[in-house]
């Protein structure tokens, strides 16, 4: 096996010098594998990936190169999101090439397929290579068929099951799409990389072809060990391009909730924070060497945005949330190992104040010419008080105040990247937030080659969150209105906030009011002003629309029961008077739901 390593090897692709693109028409002119696959940088990584396989040059070019390069002539200069990784001119080719290199490095560590004889593990070894190459360039393809609108010079939309581009041709990302359909895309173009051959081969191998498939359909959780490979090195060249460590993302646990976390991080910081506002309300303070975001904060808008996108799976507990940020890198431990900092700012007039943070590195945010200019004043941390557990959990505004609604907020949280949070508990219908799901984020930097504008981008491909409207009953009735025709709040499943029931829609209380509030931490203050819960302050908006059916005793709740094949339990909530409010074709009751009686 070390001979492996120790032959001498020859480039595998000749340079040549890319075509010159055409700027006066805004157009970029597609190249050929070999004009792309030039860069010594990607050649570098060619070479890793023949380091990583046991094959001679003919049979690497044929198992390996001649994917990559009919993937490379597909992808051409597209950048892999609008705003996040690999965000610059042919980032997509790039992140192809870095996830090979890393899932080939992880799958050296294992015996495939497991519990298999080391008879049959031998005699499977480079096909089982091969395969976790073959989901991990192909993983994110779908997005050059979902995500793009790309037009050629004849003025003729291109679509990549059309084959490679042979015009010039200019793109943008679509206002319209949907951050979880890639996944399911990937099927309109294996094959447009994969040829038959390659196919057939891998189809005489059980359990790596179902592995495989799972995989090119988006379905990690059936994958196994493929699955598991191909999610580790995707995090691993995330971290890359974000000036993160590789090296710990490898490490990370499957679960994808640390980058939706670092993706609506960014778009929050991008589009939404503010920062550098000494005297007056800002979200952080940028300095030289680092990014303070104030604690609270973060974790209530991030909580906010994506819950907004339809992403579940976000701990309601602020512990929690840093705790992901912090297990993934994102964020930059104290000295006392936690991710909450005390510091304070203090502006050249003389204010000064009080606050938690949660320190980032700068690089993970901005690229070295979109960086904001740094804070006039100072950031000075301070030493963290002995025994002080409750600061990662809530605090964030100024630390000589207490944190407002920590009572609220639900307890009990599961491991954050495992299966987090049950957004129903079946004694008291307390609610919040609950599992992960996938999307990309913002816009892509100008490139010499890549003549997007950014005014034709529409920010991250997280989805710019909607204008919020202001909160009172009727927006509550809307959000809710919109949630279940978008699909973003399932209804009649086990851990719904909204079910059929008699016929009209019944709404789990306190749950659907504390995952309103989820959405809108902004209610927190009008609360305060009512000496009220902010659930509550919600939930008497809703009572006086009178959309609700009330009880002959004049009671607004009314119980249901919940019969499930192994127990029984029981939920409380609001029967709205029409279910015209929420539905416009009412579905059918939920079966396993039923008004109690007496």
């Amino acid at each position: 096996m070390l001979s492996l390593f120790q032959r001498k090897r020859v480039p595998l692709a000749n340079a040549a010098a890319p075509p010159p693109v055409e700027p006066a028409k805004g157009l970029t002119r597609p190249q050929s594998a070999t004009s792309l696959l030039a860069e010594p940088r990607r050649q570098r990584l060619l070479e890793h990936i023949w380091q990583r396989t046991s094959l001679s040059r003919r049979q690497f070019r044929s198992l390996y190169l001649a994917p990559l390069e009919r993937y490379a002539e597909l992808v051409q200069q597209f950048p892999a999101s609008e705003a996040h990784h690999h965000a610059w001119p042919g980032g997509m080719l790039d992140h192809g090439l870095e996830i090979v290199a890393y899932a080939l490095k992880l799958r050296q560590s294992h015996l495939l397929p497991a519990g298999a004889s080391p008879e049959a593990q031998a005699a499977q070894a480079e096909a089982w290579t091969a395969g976790t190459a073959y989901a991990a360039l192909l993983h994110d393809i779908g997005k050059i068929a979902v995500d793009l609108h790309v037009e050629q010079a004849d003025g003729l939309v291109w679509h990549p099951w059309h084959g490679p581009l042979r015009q010039p041709y200019r793109f943008r990302y679509r206002t319209d799409r949907e951050y979880r359909l890639h996944g399911a895309a990937t099927g309109l173009l294996y094959t447009r990389v994969l040829d038959a051959g390659i196919l057939d081969w891998l189809s005489d191998y059980h359990d790596l072809w179902s592995a495989l498939l799972y995989v090119l359909a988006g379905q990690y959780e059936h994958a196994g060990t493929l699955g598991e490979l191909v999610v580790k090195a995707d995090q691993a060249s995330v971290a890359l391009a974000l000036g993160g460590d590789p090296a710990r993302a490898m490490a990370a646990p499957k679960h994808a909730l640390q980058r939706k976390l670092l993706d609506g991080l960014r778009y929050l910081l991008h589009e939404e924070f503010k920062l550098n506002q000494p005297g007056g309300p800002s979200d952080g303070w940028l300095t030289q060497d680092a990014l303070w975001l104030v604690s609270k904060t973060v974790s209530d808008k991030l909580r906010a945005h994506l819950l907004s996108q339809g992403i579940e799976g976000i701990p309601s507990n602020n512990t929690a949330v840093f705790s992901v940020l912090q297990d993934h890198g994102i964020v930059q431990p104290a000295p006392d190992g936690k991710a909450i900092w005390r510091a304070t700012v203090t502006s050249g007039t003389g204010w000064s104040h009080s606050f938690t943070f949660l320190r980032l590195s700068p690089a993970l945010i901005w690229e070295s010419g979109e960086r904001p200019a740094p804070f006039a004043g100072t950031v000075t941390t301070e030493e963290p008080l002995p025994g002080d557990e409750a600061a990662p959990g809530s605090d964030g505004i100024p630390a000589t105040s207490p944190p407002p609604g920590v009572a609220d907020s639900p307890a009990g949280l599961a491991d954050p990247v495992s299966d987090l949070l049950s957004m129903l508990d079946a004694s008291d219908a307390a609610t919040a937030g609950a599992s992960s799901a996938g999307a990309e984020p913002p816009s892509p930097s100008a490139g010499a080659t890549v003549t997007v504008t950014h005014s034709a981008l529409t920010g991250p491909a997280t989805m710019p969150a909607p204008a919020k409207a202001t909160p009172s009953g009727e927006a509550f009735i809307a959000w809710l209105r919109q949630g279940i025709e978008s699909r973003k709040l399932i209804i009649n499943d086990a851990k719904a906030l909204v079910h059929t029931v008699d016929g009209t829609a019944y709404l789990v209380s306190p749950g659907v009011f504390q995952r309103y509030v989820q959405e809108h931490p902004e209610i927190q203050a009008l609360a305060r002003q009512d000496d009220l819960h902010d659930w509550q302050w919600v939930q008497k908006r809703f009572e006086k629309l009178g959309l609700h059916r009330k009880q002959d005793s004049g009671l607004n709740i009314w119980t249901c029961d919940v019969t499930g094949p192994r127990k029984s339990r029981r939920l409380h909530g609001y029967l709205l008077a029409a279910p015209s409010a929420l539905f416009a074709e009412v579905p059918p009751d939920n079966p396993y739901l039923s008004l109690a009686r007496g």
